[in-house]
């Protein structure tokens, strides 16, 4: 179950119904209000479409994910195709979120500590600090591995026409957020978002798991993540000990 199941459906001894008997997951989760459940069931979603990718994946599995039943999760979403679009709309939201959250404080100037941080040899002008920031906060959604992969994974399913298309105006729209909205050229901007292709790849083949093992996966990894290759280790050791 889902670390917002687990929160919200409670972990201590389950209540009962007037007859006596322990409430069925759907029960619990119909006493949910609508956003918090449909919430929950996106997030277990990302996370079974991170894995498994689309073609992989099933209703019943995201449902179990959720801790709920598997008519619920069709009664609320319809089909797998339409679960899967609003997943990556979520995803997709949550990186569009990141980045303008950067450059609504760059422009306040609330983030003088940051700057302190950044590599002078890329320039001071706000176009190349907005660069490096929004990297930063890219890598740090690395942290909940399901919203990366998400990305990758409704890619890698592209030949789908719903999901390709959908695919496709989510990367133009973070395309057009880091050109028109931070100012980045069209060069920078590819090369901004060809960094973060990278970084979804080194992820997606969980190249963090040997490091130290192999000294070439040592250089690409340090010298794609930097300050954040600590935090990106931390993440893949508790992927792998949560199984």
């Amino acid at each position: 179950m889902s670390s917002v199941a687990k929160k919200t459906l409670g972990t201590g001894a389950p209540e009962t119904t007037p007859t006596g008997q322990a409430p069925t997951s759907q029960a619990t989760a119909e006493r949910i209000p609508a956003a918090q459940r449909r919430e929950l069931i996106l997030e277990a979603a990302t996370g079974v479409f991170a894995e498994r990718g689309y073609a992989g994946s099933t209703t019943d599995q995201v449902a179990k994910a959720a801790g709920i039943s598997q008519p619920y999760v069709v009664r609320m979403f319809g089909t797998k195709e339409a679960l899967f679009l609003e997943a990556l709309d979520r995803a997709q939201g949550k990186l569009l979120h990141a980045f303008r959250e950067v450059i609504a404080a760059y422009d306040a100037g609330e983030l003088t500590e940051e700057l302190q941080h950044l590599d002078p040899a890329v320039g001071s002008g706000r176009p190349e600090q907005l660069k490096q920031l929004m990297a930063i906060a890219y890598a740090d959604l690395v942290e909940d591995r399901g919203i990366l992969m998400m990305l990758m994974q409704a890619f890698v399913a592209g030949h789908e026409p719903a999901i390709g298309a959908r695919a496709r105006e989510g990367f133009l729209d973070i395309y057009r957020l880091v050109r028109d909205e931070a100012g980045l050229l069209p060069e920078t901007a590819r090369d901004f978002l060809a960094q973060g292709m990278l970084m979804n790849t080194l992820i997606g083949i969980r190249l963090p798991e040997i490091y130290e093992q192999d000294s070439t996966a040592e250089e690409l990894l340090e010298c794609t993540l930097r300050a954040k290759l600590p935090m990106v280790l931390k993440a893949s050791r508790a992927q792998r000990r949560a199984g």
